[in-house]
């Protein structure tokens, strides 16, 4: 069995590359997708493409709407989508991920520290799984391919 995964959320920390490495050793026919990682990239790409804006409402409009177009096929496209929200910032976007996945019915896997349960504890009422590092996640899906 072939799985489609984005990964969203977070994206100051190593945990992405954790899971693709886990799949790796494990042997996992897994396709992994997330976000532009390059935060410069993805705030840059509407005036890259459509042109400087002066006010920054207007640049972080334009960038946003062209992220959202990415993220949105590939959401759609993922069998499985797992979000990680991490201490140090707010993840809007991880929220708005985990909602549109959830309103596609597709499987969610939700990842945080226990510190932060009770403010994402609508968030994890709708995913299949909660837990707490990239390992498990990984864990998850050896489980999901291998037990099936």
């Amino acid at each position: 069995m072939k799985l489609n995964v984005y990964l969203s959320g977070e994206i100051h920390s190593d945990w992405r590359a954790t899971i693709a490495e886990g799949i790796k050793t494990a042997g996992l026919d897994i396709e992994l997708s997330g976000p532009n990682t390059n935060h410069g990239a993805s705030d840059d790409c509407g005036d890259e493409i459509l042109g400087t804006e002066e006010k920054p409402f207007w640049k972080d409009h334009k960038a946003s709407k062209i992220n959202s177009l990415r993220t949105r096929k590939l959401i759609s496209d993922a069998d499985i989508v797992v979000v990680r929200f991490g201490e140090k910032y707010k993840q809007w976007n991880a929220a708005f991920d985990a909602g549109y996945a959830a309103a596609l019915n597709k499987s969610l896997i939700v990842m945080h520290s226990p510190e932060i349960t009770h403010p994402l504890k609508e968030v994890d009422a709708a995913a299949q799984a909660v837990c707490e590092t990239p390992e498990q996640v990984v864990e998850i899906f050896k489980y999901i391919i291998r037990d099936c």
